[in-house]
């Protein structure tokens, strides 16, 4: 048995985890991941990234050469970019984000985004241990281990900290003991890559029948996706092998007709069972991911979930091992993204109940077709879908209705020449706006924190009526300046001691 050391294991190497390790990395932590396939899985699985998650994922520099940052200069706030989508299966969605900011909707696959995810890791300095099949998780007082069985024989690695990114069958949620709230399945879908005998028997789009959905994507050279939705009831076995003569038989009797289909390249069931974990946390040990929250894959919104978890658990932790973190940080972690995921639980659920073929289901989507139509309306969906309505809860007794929002592109005139936010936080160090000579006391309060915040003087800018802010470093706004300083605000997230040791310990490690 070989033995390893850590200060943060993560289990699942998954895009999720690879961008927990890419985080943590990039803050010099020693980070080791354990994934059981040897090579990233080329399964269908999702295509889609909603805008709050490309936002935060283009200001940590992770996205280069996927997606761009948006247009600042001249633009006055109010411009944004609008990108087609559905709610329920029904077109009219609108997902819009300012057009300082990236694309609100980047398509791209799971497998490419893992790939990159993966390379990014490992230049960061991640241990990246494809092939182990983590056995065994032990949590004790001073830290943890995992037990894996890879190429070369059984590993035993510990660490400070152990992270479950490892899927909705996660060994860590069941080893570490977390317990979870659970929807039961209500519903039977497939999934399938194949060749249709006649391609005019689906044309492409999203086909509501009177028994339940079929949803088709042409691949090109005559293969296509198909998905479907039966609401009769759960599959008895939702984890049984799919077969062909089965999709077939379930496609054609949605439709109405038989629908010939040969050549079948990837086949899958799946259901809107649904599970989100009481905690996040259990001492030493986190989930992030499907690990934590499961739910019906309508709106493209599962992957973007788990990687707003990775960025949101990957700085504090990070911080926590290295001394800089205020006490009850690593806390923040459930108690900002446990919420979220239970509202794509709930949203999701109820889309689904919207797409249920039932006579008294009609007049509620018509409702929700006018409100899709009308456009105004379905902004308030729109920002669900793609999170960008997420307030964090106030931390502190500062009201100021600045905080806990996220702090959109602008473009920053400071006396070492033009920048934006997004090049600002790219370091990912918080980071303290100060606007004009209003702002200079905020500045002087922080200056015992110099060496991790990084304090920038810009000119003011109309859209932030605001002398001074406080900013994470993914993006949420901490502070804003009102009736109290930024002290409060600084010790609870980085501590009282924070500057002696950021000096020596963190300055300069932030790649």
């Amino acid at each position: 048995m070989r033995g390893m050391q850590a200060q943060v294991v993560i289990v699942g190497g998954g895009p999720v985890g690879m961008v927990l390790a890419r985080e943590l990395a990039g803050y010099g932590m020693r980070t080791v991941v354990f994934e059981a396939e040897t090579q990233v899985s080329r399964q269908p699985k999702a295509t889609t990234l909603h805008a709050r998650t490309v936002q935060t994922l283009v200001r940590r520099g992770y996205l280069s050469g996927i997606a761009t940052k948006g247009r600042t200069g001249d633009l006055s706030g109010s411009a944004v970019t609008n990108r087609p989508f559905h709610f329920a299966g029904m077109p009219g969605l609108a997902i819009s984000a300012p057009a300082a900011e990236p694309e609100p909707i980047l398509k791209c696959a799971q497998d490419d985004l893992e790939r990159h995810f993966e390379q990014r890791a490992r230049v960061a300095g991640a241990r990246i241990m494809r092939g182990y099949r983590v056995t065994e998780v032990r949590q004790g007082a001073d830290g943890v281990a995992v037990v894996a069985e890879g190429p070369d024989g059984r590993v035993t690695c510990t660490g400070d900290y152990l992270v479950g990114t490892d899927g909705a069958r996660s060994l860590v949620r069941k080893g570490a003991g977390f317990t979870s709230r659970t929807y039961p399945a209500t519903v039977s879908a497939m999934a399938g890559d194949v060749r249709l005998d006649s391609a005019e028997d689906l044309p492409p789009g999203w086909h509501r029948t009177a028994r339940g959905w079929i949803v088709t994507k042409h691949l090109g050279a005559g293969a296509v996706r198909l998905r479907t939705l039966n609401c009769e009831g759960a599959h008895p076995d939702r984890h049984a092998p799919l077969t062909l003569e089965e999709l077939r038989a379930e496609v054609s009797w949605l439709a109405g007709r038989d629908i010939a289909m040969s050549e079948p390249r990837w086949l899958s069931r799946f259901s809107d069972f649904s599970r989100l974990a009481d905690s996040y946390r259990k001492d030493r040990v986190f989930l992030a991911g499907d690990a934590a929250h499961l739910h019906f894959p309508i709106g493209g919104q599962g992957l973007s979930t788990g990687l707003l978890d990775a960025v949101n658990l990957g700085w504090k932790l990070a911080f926590t091992v290295r001394g800089t973190a205020g006490e009850g940080l690593l806390d923040t972690y459930d108690e900002e993204r446990r919420p979220a995921a239970q509202r794509v639980i709930d949203n999701t659920r109820a889309q689904l109940a919207l797409m249920r073929p039932a006579p008294e289901i009609d007049p509620l989507r018509d409702l929700f077709g006018e409100l899709l139509a009308g456009g105004r309306e379905s902004g308030v969906l729109a920002s669900m879908i793609s999170a960008q309505d997420t307030v964090l809860p106030a931390r502190g007794a500062d009201s100021s209705p600045w905080g806990g929002r996220f702090l959109h592109n602008v473009d920053l005139m400071t006396d070492k020449g033009r920048t934006d936010v997004i090049s600002l936080l790219g370091e990912g160090r918080p980071l303290l706006l100060v606007f004009g000579d209003l702002g200079h006391d905020y500045a002087e309060q922080a200056r015992g924190w110099a060496g991790l915040v990084q304090v920038v003087y810009a000119e003011p800018v109309p859209q932030l009526s605001c002398p001074a802010l406080l900013v994470r470093p993914d993006g949420y706004i901490a502070w804003a300046a009102g009736s109290d300083g930024p002290t409060a605000a600084l010790t609870g997230y980085f501590g009282p001691g924070a500057a002696a040791e950021a000096r020596s310990v963190l300055a300069g490690t932030v790649s």
